[in-house]
């Protein structure tokens, strides 16, 4: 269990909030936001994460989302830096993982090179809490032998994932596939995967995973782009691909929850 000596003064913690529902908090980050006098936090935190910070602590929302007005990666790196050096606990709060699509490799890097003391918390990601929140498994000895977390958006300038590629390795290895931020590029993801995927692949959308109201709709491949219109589902969202998510059909769900069939 960290003490408070763990969280010292000028020092900075990168914290997974969890996917959204505040009880998937671990213990540790739940301390962490505890002793933090500084809060850096983004749009995908729930607000019950915040009921464990300090009554005096200094909340900042720093907005980072796909598609919406975010609030600069370098000026955030800033904000840290400049707290830290006068004096103060500082907590980077961030949605799902630090270190699964949310930028905490390039932060570690910024911190340390301006010499500041840092330490990673892990969050429970979306990609594994959306199927699981309906009772469905990433991996399966029957069905899927890995899986493989992949980003829909890639940085500016950047090819981005060579999804034709990532298709012939998810046919012939059985992966399941887990797409973060591929509902604004669903259309080009599609129909790259589908040279080598076929059409009939098994598909979930989870929206808001873990919320009280999150969406989900189970479809195929070839169906993707179709369903998400139809469907008005929109980010924040996660796409899985693979036969596992036939066993979505095999359990039941909360009825808050939407299903195509």
């Amino acid at each position: 269990m960290p003490s408070p000596s763990d969280y010292l003064p000028g020092s900075v913690a990168l914290v997974g909030a969890g996917p959204g529902d505040p009880e998937l908090l671990t213990i540790k980050a739940a301390k962490a936001i505890a002793a933090a006098t500084v809060l850096l936090v983004d749009d995908l935190v729930s607000e019950g994460v915040l009921a464990h910070a300090s009554p005096t602590a200094r909340i900042v929302h720093v907005g980072k989302r796909g598609g919406c007005k975010s609030t600069p990666q370098a000026f955030i790196e800033k904000l840290m830096i400049m707290a830290a050096r006068e004096g103060e606990v500082v907590v980077r709060l961030k949605g799902g993982d630090p270190f699964i699509f949310g930028r905490g490799g390039e932060e570690v890097e910024h911190l340390r090179e301006a010499g500041i003391d840092v330490q990673v918390i892990n969050g429970i990601t979306s990609g594994l809490a959306g199927l699981t929140s309906l009772g469905v498994p990433l991996t399966h000895r029957e069905h899927a032998h890995g899986v493989v977390f992949v980003t829909g958006h890639a940085k500016p300038g950047d090819a981005g994932t060579d999804w034709k590629a990532l298709a012939a390795t998810a046919r012939d290895a059985k992966l399941t596939l887990v797409i973060y931020m591929g509902v604004s590029s669903a259309a080009q993801i599609q129909a790259d995967l589908l040279t080598g995927l076929p059409a009939s692949t098994p598909l979930a959308i989870i929206q808001h995973a873990t919320l009280p109201h999150q969406r989900h709709a189970v479809t195929t491949l070839g169906e993707l782009r179709t369903t998400i219109d139809h469907e008005q589902l929109g980010s924040p969202a996660v796409i899985v691909v693979g036969d596992v998510v036939s066993g979505v059909a095999a359990v039941a769900v909360p009825h808050q929850l939407h299903r195509v069939a």
